[in-house]
């Protein structure tokens, strides 16, 4: 099957090279966890070779969020193409090569790919990549230079090493929820998980420091290592000042819904014409919003002057806000607050956040040619380096797209290319 070329891509891709240009990624894991860490290595400047099923008679080949939509991408003429939404937002800058990994050959392609690559990721199952001969300990004689990346629910090691893991159950068993959603006594109440897959994105961010801090100890010593990420284990760190007040008290903390667990006011509150966020963080600001609300007598009053008090008596002070913040409206207190500088801030829907005129102007929105439209929309990467900043260089790739580009770089010419196509291992 012949597949488009890329298309041109934005001018200023290919102003500076990026600051990891010259490593070369071997990216074996799907979804989201593995696929956001390389696609942060990619934005960075590395090559990253996205590895995935052929297709197949009980498989439409590819990673499994290809088909997670919709929404799905549109082509030229308005029509659904089959690159889900959910995929193109974890794979931009990437090469898509198709190896089927179950076969000998397969097999024997990816050792001689990771044979010439700085990075090897992936994420399945504990013992998996074992049994193909792909593990760490394998690979890494192979190559001793090369920084091996495992990403699973639970760790290589533990009672829960073979269990699958999924974000939301992360979530749950982790402690998120628990500490997530509004009080039990309120209407509503009960466990909620985050709005996207944060153990996901947190564990992909962790890899990806990981692995540079491996290429950084590789390059001085010629060594390369084995990395183990676990999603539970991120989801336990990443607990931050709430696994830290448990560890200094022994006090369980329960769900506090919009409000913070050690600041007040710090919460949303609601307007006469709908709800904002104010996020009083020290004593200075809570006299600053007394002032602004008309109610100066509250910064004075002892209950309240100073944090651990205000904490202490949220659920009198508290309502004594309450029913002043809905005496204005939104724009009023928002207007009112950041003249005073007092932290607070609107509550934006998506239509909201991507027509802001600042989100905008900081380039968090970037739109590049991909073989079925001139206009593919992607959020674009946060980091801002003034040296070598990340640029999207290519889109999304559709399914095996690069593979003849890729194994020819590899030494492998159109005759064994073929014949691995006709063992099924491409």
């Amino acid at each position: 099957m012949t597949l488009p070329a890329d298309p041109q891509p934005p001018a200023h891709a290919a102003e500076t090279p990026g600051a990891l240009a010259g490593v070369r990624v071997l990216d074996l894991s799907r979804v989201l966890a593995g696929p956001w860490c390389t696609q942060t290595l990619a934005d960075l400047g590395a090559d990253v070779i996205k590895i995935e099923r052929p297709p197949g008679q009980r498989h439409p080949g590819g990673d499994d969020t290809r088909g997670w939509g919709p929404p799905f991408l549109k082509d030229r003429d308005g029509h659904d193409t089959a690159e889900a939404a959910y995929y193109l937002g974890a794979n931009r800058n990437k090469r898509s090569v198709t190896v089927d990994i179950a076969t000998p050959a397969g097999q024997a392609l990816i050792r001689r790919l990771a044979a010439q690559c700085d990075v090897f990721v992936e994420n399945y199952k504990v013992g998996d990549m074992a049994r193909y001969g792909l593990d760490a300990t394998t690979l890494l004689q192979l190559n001793p230079r090369l920084v091996y990346c495992s990403v699973t629910g639970f760790g290589q090691t533990g009672p829960y090493r073979e269990r699958a893991g999924y974000d939301y159950a992360i979530q749950g068993l982790g402690g998120l929820m628990s500490i997530t959603g509004e009080r039990d006594d309120l209407p509503g109440g009960g466990p909620q998980k985050v709005g996207v897959a944060v153990a996901d994105l947190f564990t992909g961010m962790y890899a990806t420091v990981a692995i540079l801090a491996a290429l950084r100890h590789r390059d001085a010593t010629g060594q390369g290592q084995a990395i183990d990420m676990a999603l539970l284990d991120t989801q336990v760190a990443m607990l931050a000042n709430m696994g830290a007040n448990y560890l200094a008290s022994e006090v369980t903390p329960r769900r506090a819904g919009n409000a913070h667990q050690n600041i007040v006011p710090y919460q949303v509150f609601e307007a006469a014409d709908g709800h904002l966020i104010l996020a009083v963080g020290n004593d200075s600001q809570f006299a600053k919003f007394c002032d602004v609300a008309g109610l100066p007598h509250l910064a004075a009053d002892p209950r309240f002057a100073k944090n651990a008090d205000r904490v202490r008596h949220r659920d009198t002070l508290v309502p004594l806000l309450a029913g002043t913040m809905r005496g204005r409206s939104k724009h009023d207190w928002l207007s009112a607050l950041e003249a005073a500088k007092v932290p607070c801030g609107a509550i934006n829907d998506l239509a909201e956040v991507f027509s802001d005129p600042h989100v905008l102007a900081r380039g968090m929105v970037s739109q590049v040619p991909h073989p079925h439209t001139d206009a593919l929309r992607l959020v674009a990467s946060p980091m801002k380096l003034s040296a070598t900043p990340p640029t999207v260089r290519r889109p999304p790739p559709l399914l095996g797209q690069h593979t003849d580009e890729v194994l020819a770089e590899f030494g492998l010419d159109a005759a064994a290319c073929q014949a691995l196509r006709d063992e099924g291992a491409i």
